[in-house]
């Protein structure tokens, strides 16, 4: 893969991060609302510890969590893209397609049209044969983005990560297979 490897879409461009992206995505980090289903808010140094480990991915897999800048509008809009799944479950290892956007850019279907892109890059340009979400339960937001991007609910689990009788704790699995994506609308 070239260090310059970038996804365009209509709106968007997925897009290696950038230092000056670190700033805006430590803010993005620190609102509540964006990470009330992602395990609570980040610290500059968490943020950046996120950023460093989407490079690493990146360098080490040819896929990550991208930065996203929508052009005319703003450099960057939050991080969406692929990586594998850090936790053992029933369904690891697998590749799941993940978004993180800021909140002022909600409602507009951006996660959707940058996961499809990367969900396709995934399957075109890494070759995977199936690429999986997980939300927690009650987000239901992400839940209709891993519907309008034809993902098939496959299970609910508890996860892993979050200690026995967090509210987070419950998830939801979706699961869409290289084949099934060939065949449905965008």
């Amino acid at each position: 893969m070239s260090s310059e490897t970038v996804i365009r879409t209509p709106r968007l461009i997925l897009r290696h991060w950038q230092k000056s992206d670190l700033p805006l995505f430590a803010e993005q980090n620190g609102d509540a609302d964006v990470m009330r289903y992602l395990g609570g808010v980040l610290s500059r140094q968490e943020s950046d510890a996120y950023v460093a480990r989407a490079e690493e991915h990146l360098a080490a897999n040819g896929y990550c969590k991208w930065a996203v800048e929508a052009p005319g509008v703003s450099r960057l809009i939050g991080a969406v893209g692929l990586t594998k799944v850090r936790f053992e479950a029933s369904f690891t290892p697998a590749v799941e397609v993940a978004w993180r956007l800021n909140r002022r850019f909600w409602g507009r279907g951006y996660a959707t049209e940058a996961a499809r892109a990367s969900i396709e890059d995934g399957f075109d340009r890494v070759g995977l044969s199936e690429v999986v979400a997980v939300a927690a339960l009650g987000n239901a937001a992400s839940l209709r983005v891993m519907e309008r991007l034809g993902m098939a609910r496959s299970i609910e689990f508890e996860h892993p990560l979050l200690p026995t009788g967090h509210p987070l704790r419950r998830h939801v699995l979706y699961r869409l297979q290289r084949e099934s994506h060939a065949k449905s609308p965008p």
